[in-house]
């Protein structure tokens, strides 16, 4: 069962990454050259035609494979075209998931049908440069700033893996980014992170109700994909193997249980398991002394359960916000429609975005804490000092 997995996942990551055209770096130039220094068994994957400098890394270099596609194989989207709702309705429907970030004002929705296929976009939002990221093989949607150090960086894909996670790497350095821990592991920029922003899944029906003034990404990508369709049919089974794993997964939950974490420090972070979210929340907690709360809403689907994006089966979606405001903190419990709450002091009626639809506090918001919603055995893997709650 393994073999015929693994066999359908690197046919799906060749078929995601075909036509993919490797893009220049920052000075137009064609990448080509190798670096010497380290032996090719040292490192385990390819070498050839990267300028980065291998000597520098902060993990072992025998903890990265391939994944199937060579560089740039899976291309980054660099020049995003966006529509608004209306339009993005025709292709856009139900419970399908999107992610959504928000910036200065402005909203955007990101469709995981189409970052399946290119899973790092390079953007600039209400003026700020971002990437929006997605792994399929660990579910993990993560949002960063691209200025590092007084410069933009720009991203792209290495096709190669550590821990089934995206490696990234940034075309003016060439140096490696681990997606999951938003940091550098291999090259110039080793030790340097990126500023993870908030952002979070929504349905396309809730994106739809709570921001329909939003923009969403276009299928207008320059690529020619099959959007809608998902190359990781099946992959989601709570209890299947996961794909280029190093070692065995952590047995407290089911490899690909869903998880909502927080991450607290370079190895830790509090981890909330969908299967307690469904029945509990909101979830009114602690992190690191601050008051928080946990949002779920349990109509989002999943993007790698059936074939069509479409079709897939609800999973669910969390958010976590600060439960503080005004001086006062907030506790919460359901509201009377799902994906809904209402806090205990003042009967106020919040959304999935944290905001106030209703009640005395109508119109607050309450402050994003960044999280990420993804598979328990990527997580395990990177915050071996994860805390469980609940």
């Amino acid at each position: 069962m393994k073999t015929i997995v693994v066999a359908a996942l690197f046919a799906a990551a060749t078929l995601a990454g075909c036509g993919g055209t490797p893009a220049p770096d920052s000075n137009g130039a064609g990448h080509g050259g190798r670096n010497g220094r380290v032996s090719q068994a040292d490192l385990g994957v390819s070498t050839a035609g990267w300028k980065t400098d291998f000597a520098k890394h902060s993990v072992p270099l025998d903890q990265f494979e391939s994944g199937g596609p060579d560089k740039d194989g899976i291309p980054a989207i660099d020049h995003p075209r966006f529509e608004g709702v209306e339009a993005a309705d025709r292709f856009l429907t139900g419970s399908e998931p999107v992610a959504v970030v928000e910036l200065g004002g402005a909203v955007t929705a990101y469709p995981i049908q189409i970052m399946v296929w290119h899973e790092i976009v390079n953007d600039t939002l209400a003026g700020h440069p971002i990437a929006l990221t997605y792994c399929p093989l660990c579910n993990s949607t993560v949002a960063f700033s691209r200025r590092v150090g007084g410069r933009t960086l720009r991203f792209g894909t290495t096709g190669n893996l550590r821990n089934s996670d995206l490696v990234m790497y940034d075309r003016q350095t060439e140096s490696w980014w681990q997606q999951l821990t938003a940091e550098a592991v291999v090259g110039k920029l080793t030790g340097a992170r990126l500023r993870v922003l908030p952002s979070q899944i929504l349905s396309w029906s809730q994106f739809k109700r709570l921001h329909p003034n939003g923009l969403v990404l276009s299928r207008n990508t320059g690529y020619e994909r099959p959007y809608g369709q998902n190359p990781y049919a099946g992959y989601d089974e709570p209890n299947s193997p996961p794909f280029a794993l190093s070692g065995n997964p952590d047995p407290k939950l089911p490899p690909k249980e869903r998880v909502a974490a927080v991450q607290t420090g370079p190895r830790s972070a509090v981890v909330y398991p969908f299967s307690q979210l469904k029945r509990d929340a909101p979830v009114n907690d602690e992190i690191e002394r601050r008051p928080a709360v946990v949002f779920f809403d349990p109509r989002v689907g999943s993007a790698l359960d059936a074939p069509e994006v479409s079709l897939g089966r609800d999973v669910g979606a969390a958010a976590v916000f600060g439960r503080q405001l005004g001086g006062r903190t907030l506790t919460f419990e359901r509201g009377a429609d799902r994906g809904t709450f209402r806090d205990r002091q003042t009967g106020s009626i919040w959304d999935m975005s944290g905001r106030a639809t209703d009640g005395p506090l109508r119109g607050e918001r309450l402050e994003q804490i960044p999280s990420d919603d993804q598979f328990w055995f990527a997580l395990a893997a990177f915050f071996p000092k994860a805390e469980l709650r609940g």
